[in-house]
C-alpha cells in the first residue's frame, strides 16, 4: 500500500519533525490499523494565528489549539471502488503552541508532535474521545502506537488525551 502525503508548511512556520518522519508516522498508524487501502492525507503546518482561526471556524472554539483533524473519507466506506485511493482528511499542527505543551508535559516539541500526529490520525480513522470510555480505548491506542515509533525519549501514558481539557 502507497499512501500519498501532501505535507505543507505555512511560511515562517517550521516542523519539529521532518516531512519523512511525518509520513513514516502516518504509514505505521495506517498500517497497524489494518487499513489496506492507499490513503491521502494532507498534513499542514501552521502559526497558532492560522490554526485559531481553523478552530473558530471548524469548531467553534474560539483559541488555538495543538491539533485539527478534518476527516474526509473512511477506507471502509462501501462506495469506494476496489483499489480506490481514499481521501482520508487532513491533520493540522500548530507546532508553537506544541512547543509550549510539550514543556508542561516534559516532553519534547518533535515527541509531542509524533503524539499529535498519532492522535490526528486516529480520529481521521473515526476514533474519539468525548466520553471516558471512547478516551481509553483511544489512549491504549495512542500508547500502543507511540511505543512503535521513534521517540527522543519515552512517552507516558497519555491521559485522557492531552488537550482534552482545554476543548
Amino acid at each position: 500500500m502507497e499512501n500519498s502525503y501532501d505535507v505543507v508548511l505555512e511560511e515562517g512556520v517550521s516542523s519539529p519533525v521532518s516531512e519523512q518522519e511525518i509520513r513514516e508516522d502516518i504509514d505505521l498508524v495506517l498500517a497497524s490499523e489494518g487499513v489496506e487501502r492507499p490513503c491521502m492525507v494532507s498534513v499542514s503546518i501552521v502559526s497558532d494565528e492560522r490554526m485559531h482561526e481553523l478552530n473558530l471556524q471548524w469548531r467553534g472554539m474560539d483559541r488555538p489549539t495543538d491539533v485539527l483533524s478534518l476527516e474526509c473519507e473512511r477506507p471502509d466506506d462501501p462506495d469506494l471502488a476496489p483499489g480506490e485511493p481514499c481521501e482520508l482528511g487532513d491533520i493540522v499542527l500548530a507546532p508553537d503552541y506544541i512547543a509550549r505543551q510539550a514543556k508542561g508535559f516534559g516532553t519534547t516539541p518533535a515527541d509531542e508532535c509524533r503524539l499529535l500526529l498519532v492522535h490526528g490520525t486516529l480520529h481521521l480513522l473515526g476514533y474519539d474521545h468525548l466520553k471516558d470510555e471512547e478516551a481509553e480505548v483511544m489512549e491504549a491506542r495512542e500508547d500502543e502506537l507511540l511505543a512503535k515509533i521513534k521517540t527522543d525519549h519515552a512517552i507516558d501514558h497519555v491521559t485522557l488525551t492531552r488537550h482534552r481539557d482545554g476543548e
